[in-house]
């Protein structure tokens, strides 16, 4: 798993602890050779973790969508920068360009490419899974809030099929290694 497509936060008005992680998974990525494929915005987490691979000797992919580079928000990192429309192009060049999605913490944004990526994943389109990297227990309401819909009934497999949880680096990489 080479190729790890990330969606995380834009903003910069984050606790730094998620800086820090985002800051350390750049860094292995980058020491291991990983190619970090991302929304290529120099904001936030997208900028920290591309940041951090680019120092430690990794490749970097922006899908940048029209709007961000009508809005001058595009990083200056990336070693390929792949143009797309919009949003909805974005996510699909993330997705087929990446062999994994991993899920830092994020906003709307970041949940709508997950549940853009489960969806596909639940109708056959790719058998990618989505890592959430589940930082200070961030994404445990939205997991309970997932076990909750599976309880109801409203998913055809159960939803642990298209994602994983990791809560360390350490976890990440046993994930990432295999």
């Amino acid at each position: 798993m080479n190729k790890i497509g990330i969606f995380c936060s834009a903003s910069d008005n984050i606790d730094k602890m998620y800086f820090d992680a985002a800051g350390q998974i750049g860094k292995w990525m980058g020491t291991t050779g990983k190619t970090l494929v991302y929304g290529g915005a120099n904001l936030g987490l997208m900028e920290c973790i591309a940041k951090a691979v680019k120092a430690n000797g990794g490749h970097v992919i922006g899908v940048v969508p029209a709007k961000l580079e009508e809005n001058g928000k595009v990083s200056s990192l990336p070693d390929r920068i792949i143009h797309t429309r919009n949003l909805s192009d974005r996510k699909d060049r993330i997705v087929e360009e990446s062999d994994i999605l991993l899920a830092l913490p994020g906003g709307v944004g970041t949940l709508d490419e997950i549940f853009h990526v489960m969806a596909a994943a639940s109708i056959g389109y790719h058998h990618k899974k989505v890592i959430f990297y589940n930082e200070d227990g961030f994404y445990d309401t939205l997991l309970a809030a997932l076990r909750e819909i599976e309880n109801k009934g409203f998913g055809r497999q159960p939803f642990s099929d298209y994602y994983e949880v990791t809560n360390t680096l350490v976890e990440l990489k046993e994930i990432l290694t295999i």
